[in-house]
């Protein structure tokens, strides 16, 4: 293979965190949250949910739109779009960047979603069902195309760069993260806010309900009681940008993005595959330039099905042998947040460099026996530790997978 031009070597570090979510806003408030194995959680306000057996769901609570945003109207975007926008407001207030060099630095955003603008088209659903087709709101219809969350977020910003929504599901904001990281990396930009959003909305709690996979009560990856997911929402947005030019305007670098790999199986529609997975990770840490024994800490996809469960820690053990890191699934405490889920796990995962601590699964008294000997974790709490180097996993349906991995820069 040729040698790659040196601009392509450009290192890319994460300055800018924005977490909009079930335990808070605001990325300090989240981590805090986080190591306090905080349940956000509760019961479903953003739709009636009488007709279903299980009816929680972790949803923003105290979300106002207005209280963040400076140039959306919230009144013409739907929900996810502003999620996103909110959470890349605040990552670029927790940057401390001037928004003049987001222009100069030919920003842009790239968003992951698993289902767009849900909340939109589950009111023009109603409005249908309720009075005919005629009856529904065009401006509202204006509002559905996924593409918007990621609009959101640059015409909030006036960001002029490259601009996308990545529709991947579950693993979507691990996709928005490697494909940040390209453009930086390469120079087409010099700064890139990345992440994903989804609301909570009545067409995919259904959905899960009806794959057998929603969680009788409380979301518990990896124990032995687990039954299965609770559907949340939120956005997470990080900002990423080259090192040189985090240091020459003084900023505060949580973390080096060293790598990353997606690969798609496609050999089930909703299960995941342990060898795929494995091959994920081992090319994560190839382009990472990183050894197995280096990885700290595992940010987990850790649905708390019992499939997804046992199927991560067969392909981690196909890894990194009978030494798996420490590895823990924060979908514990904010259920699963559909595409801002890896998201939220790469913000953990910055926190957990800069704070020095391991993120913990919550309501996990005993963990499985079934997963084997060595299976930490981190039932309850956080837990104090030294972090050099974190995995990031999201995985979706159709056997979409990607890890990111994130390192301490010295």
């Amino acid at each position: 293979m040729p040698e790659l031009p040196d601009r392509t070597r450009r290192r890319v570090v994460i300055t800018g965190l924005g977490a909009v979510s079930p335990v808070g806003i605001g990325a300090d408030v989240f981590a805090s949250a986080l190591r306090a194995g905080a349940d956000g959680t509760g019961p479903i306000q953003s739709f009636d949910a009488s007709a279903f057996p299980r009816r929680k769901a972790g949803e923003v609570l105290d979300f106002e739109p207005a209280d963040h945003l400076k140039r959306l109207d919230p009144r013409h975007w739907g929900r996810s779009g502003l999620l996103a926008a909110a959470a890349a407001r605040l990552a670029v207030a927790d940057a401390g960047i001037d928004e003049g060099l987001l222009a100069a630095g030919r920003a842009g955003a790239i968003m992951g979603t698993t289902s767009g603008e849900s909340a939109v088209a589950q009111a023009l659903a109603e409005q249908w069902l309720a009075d005919g087709l005629p009856s529904i709101d065009g401006e509202l219809a204006g509002q559905t195309p996924a593409s918007r969350i990621a609009n959101a977020v640059s015409a909030e910003l006036e960001l002029a760069g490259e601009t996308q929504t990545i529709p991947t599901a579950c693993s979507a904001s691990n996709y928005a993260l490697g494909y940040a990281y390209d453009l930086v990396r390469s120079g087409e930009a010099e700064v890139m806010l990345a992440g994903g959003a989804d609301a909570v909305n009545r067409l995919t709690h259904a959905g899960f309900y009806a794959l057998g996979a929603m969680a009788e009560d409380l979301p518990r990856p990896f124990a032995a009681d687990r039954s299965g997911i609770i559907t949340g929402e939120g956005g997470a947005v990080l900002l990423l940008e080259t090192l040189e030019h985090a240091r020459a305007r003084g900023a505060r670098v949580y973390a080096e993005v060293l790598g990353y790999a997606a690969n798609c199986d496609a050999a089930h529609m909703v299960h995941p595959d342990a060898a795929s997975i494995a091959e994920c990770i081992r090319a994560a840490h190839r382009n990472a330039g990183v050894a197995p024994e280096q990885i700290d800490y595992i940010c987990a996809h850790g649905t708390g099905t019992p499939t997804n469960d046992s199927t991560e820690v067969t392909a981690a053990r196909e890894v990194f042998g009978d030494r798996i890191p420490p590895i823990s699934s924060i979908k514990s405490m904010l259920g699963h947040t559909m595409g801002a889920a890896s998201g939220f796990g790469a913000i953990a995962c910055c926190k957990a460099l800069e704070q020095d601590f391991l993120p913990p699964t919550a309501n996990v008294t005993e963990p499985d026996p079934a997963l084997g000997e060595g299976v930490d974790c981190i039932p309850g709490t956080g837990r104090e530790a030294r972090l050099e180097i974190v995995q990031n996993h999201g995985f979706a349906f159709g056997g979409n997978n990607v890890i990111t991995i994130l390192g301490r820069v010295s």
